[in-house]
Protein backbone atom coordinates (compact mmCIF):
# COMPACT_ATOMS: atom_id res chain seq x y z
CA UNK A 1 0.00 0.00 0.00
CA UNK A 2 1.40 3.28 -0.97
CA UNK A 3 0.49 6.51 1.54
CA UNK A 4 0.19 9.79 -0.12
CA UNK A 5 -0.74 12.91 2.46
CA UNK A 6 -0.36 15.49 -0.60
CA UNK A 7 -2.70 18.06 1.83
CA UNK A 8 -0.58 17.16 5.29
CA UNK A 9 2.76 17.31 3.70
CA UNK A 10 1.71 21.13 2.36
CA UNK A 11 0.74 21.83 5.57
CA UNK A 12 3.84 20.68 7.15
CA UNK A 13 5.60 22.76 4.69
CA UNK A 14 4.11 26.07 5.13
CA UNK A 15 4.18 25.90 9.16
CA UNK A 16 8.04 24.94 8.14
CA UNK A 17 7.88 28.14 6.02
CA UNK A 18 6.15 30.30 8.72
CA UNK A 19 8.92 29.56 11.56
CA UNK A 20 11.78 29.81 9.56
CA UNK A 21 10.65 33.30 8.74
CA UNK A 22 8.97 33.90 11.71
CA UNK A 23 5.83 35.29 9.81
CA UNK A 24 7.91 37.97 8.55
CA UNK A 25 8.42 36.59 4.76
CA UNK A 26 10.70 38.24 2.58
CA UNK A 27 8.77 40.77 0.03
CA UNK A 28 9.06 37.90 -2.67
CA UNK A 29 7.27 35.57 -0.80
CA UNK A 30 4.91 38.23 1.71
CA UNK A 31 1.22 37.80 0.81
CA UNK A 32 1.13 42.13 1.52
CA UNK A 33 4.54 43.38 -0.24
CA UNK A 34 3.69 47.04 0.70
CA UNK A 35 0.68 49.06 2.35
CA UNK A 36 -0.16 52.38 1.73
CA UNK A 37 -0.57 54.92 3.87
CA UNK A 38 -2.48 58.06 3.60
CA UNK A 39 -1.86 60.79 5.92
CA UNK A 40 -5.02 62.60 5.82
CA UNK A 41 -8.12 62.35 3.54
CA UNK A 42 -7.01 64.74 1.15
CA UNK A 43 -4.24 62.49 -0.11
CA UNK A 44 -7.06 60.00 -0.40
CA UNK A 45 -7.08 60.22 -4.47
CA UNK A 46 -3.17 60.07 -4.77
CA UNK A 47 -3.32 56.93 -2.76
CA UNK A 48 -5.26 54.97 -4.80
CA UNK A 49 -3.79 56.25 -8.04
CA UNK A 50 -0.49 54.57 -6.14
CA UNK A 51 -2.49 51.38 -5.60
CA UNK A 52 -3.38 50.76 -9.37
CA UNK A 53 0.28 51.80 -10.24
CA UNK A 54 1.62 49.10 -7.88
CA UNK A 55 -1.25 46.97 -8.55
CA UNK A 56 -0.66 47.05 -12.35
CA UNK A 57 3.19 45.91 -11.95
CA UNK A 58 1.98 42.57 -10.22
CA UNK A 59 3.06 44.26 -6.68
CA UNK A 60 0.65 43.01 -3.89
CA UNK A 61 -0.48 46.28 -2.34
CA UNK A 62 -3.43 47.09 0.22
CA UNK A 63 -4.69 50.78 1.20
CA UNK A 64 -5.48 51.37 4.68
CA UNK A 65 -8.07 53.88 4.51
CA UNK A 66 -8.96 53.52 8.08
CA UNK A 67 -9.61 56.80 10.46
CA UNK A 68 -7.09 55.96 12.91
CA UNK A 69 -4.07 58.06 13.39
CA UNK A 70 -1.25 57.65 10.95
CA UNK A 71 1.13 55.88 13.62
CA UNK A 72 -1.87 53.52 14.21
CA UNK A 73 -1.33 52.22 11.15
CA UNK A 74 2.21 51.93 10.90
CA UNK A 75 2.08 49.93 13.80
CA UNK A 76 -0.79 48.12 12.32
CA UNK A 77 1.64 47.07 9.60
CA UNK A 78 4.73 46.20 11.31
CA UNK A 79 2.37 44.21 13.45
CA UNK A 80 1.16 42.39 10.40
CA UNK A 81 4.85 41.96 9.18
CA UNK A 82 4.30 43.78 5.80
CA UNK A 83 7.71 44.69 4.03
CA UNK A 84 7.20 47.85 2.72
CA UNK A 85 4.74 51.06 4.35
CA UNK A 86 4.33 54.05 1.76
CA UNK A 87 3.18 56.45 3.27
CA UNK A 88 1.76 59.94 1.64
CA UNK A 89 1.35 63.30 2.97
CA UNK A 90 0.73 66.68 0.92
CA UNK A 91 4.43 66.41 0.30
CA UNK A 92 4.76 63.53 -1.67
CA UNK A 93 1.66 63.97 -3.13
CA UNK A 94 2.53 66.94 -4.95
CA UNK A 95 6.31 65.41 -5.81
CA UNK A 96 4.48 62.16 -6.84
CA UNK A 97 6.41 60.38 -4.82
CA UNK A 98 5.81 58.13 -1.42
CA UNK A 99 7.58 58.18 1.69
CA UNK A 100 9.13 54.62 2.55
CA UNK A 101 9.32 52.40 6.16
CA UNK A 102 10.24 49.09 5.97
CA UNK A 103 8.80 47.07 9.01
CA UNK A 104 12.09 46.89 11.22
CA UNK A 105 11.38 50.61 11.47
CA UNK A 106 13.59 51.56 8.86
CA UNK A 107 12.78 55.45 7.25
CA UNK A 108 13.88 55.37 3.60
CA UNK A 109 12.81 58.76 2.85
CA UNK A 110 10.79 60.34 0.18
CA UNK A 111 11.40 58.58 -3.10
CA UNK A 112 9.87 58.62 -6.40
CA UNK A 113 7.05 56.09 -7.20
CA UNK A 114 8.88 54.71 -9.91
CA UNK A 115 12.19 54.37 -7.75
CA UNK A 116 10.11 52.69 -5.53
CA UNK A 117 8.81 50.22 -8.22
CA UNK A 118 12.15 49.78 -9.61
CA UNK A 119 13.54 48.71 -5.91
CA UNK A 120 10.60 46.51 -5.25
CA UNK A 121 11.07 44.63 -8.75
CA UNK A 122 14.84 44.14 -8.32
CA UNK A 123 14.04 42.46 -5.04
CA UNK A 124 10.99 40.34 -6.25
CA UNK A 125 13.21 39.43 -9.32
CA UNK A 126 16.61 39.05 -7.34
CA UNK A 127 14.68 35.62 -5.15
CA UNK A 128 13.00 34.55 -7.96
Amino acid sequence: MVHRALLGSMERFFGVLIEHYGGAFPLWLSPVQAVIIPITDKQQEYAEQVRQRLAAVDLRVELDDNKDRMQAKIRRAQLQKVPYMLIIGTKEMEQHAVAVRTRSGEDLGAISLDEFIARAQAEVAAHT
